[in-house]
């Protein structure tokens, strides 16, 4: 296939592994806003996944990265991507919704789980 012809730039995004798929998506400020309307603020579930290992479990990028599958690295853009949304939504008062991007496994599969079958 000629180069360009339809499989875009780059190579294509890693999928994530994530433990958590929010039931509450969306979040809005109590009182409406007094000026014009701003645009929502969209966060990944990649974003999300990685704000709740790091800060709300505790756990290392390093740890939180083996979990969703990918680098530190990775784990550090979207962890810090999502404190500056969440930052964000509080000053100015905005709503924030939490999307899936589509290269997104649900339940973490990284770990194996333990069951009774495997005691024997």
């Amino acid at each position: 296939m000629p180069r360009g012809m339809g499989w875009g730039r780059g190579r294509r995004r890693k999928m994530r592994f994530i433990g958590f798929i929010p039931e509450v998506r969306h979040f809005y400020p109590a009182k409406p806003p007094f000026g014009p309307p701003q645009p929502p603020i969209f966060m990944t579930y990649e974003e999300f996944e990685a704000l709740r290992l790091v800060d709300y479990e505790g756990l290392t990028q390093e740890e939180a990265g083996q979990r969703m599958g990918v680098s530190r690295g990775t784990v550090w853009r979207a962890l810090s991507s999502a404190r500056k949304k969440v930052a964000q939504m509080l000053v100015e008062g905005r709503e924030l919704i939490i999307l899936a991007q589509g290269n997104e496994i649900p339940g973490s599969s990284q770990e194996p789980e333990v069951t009774d079958e495997d005691s024997f």
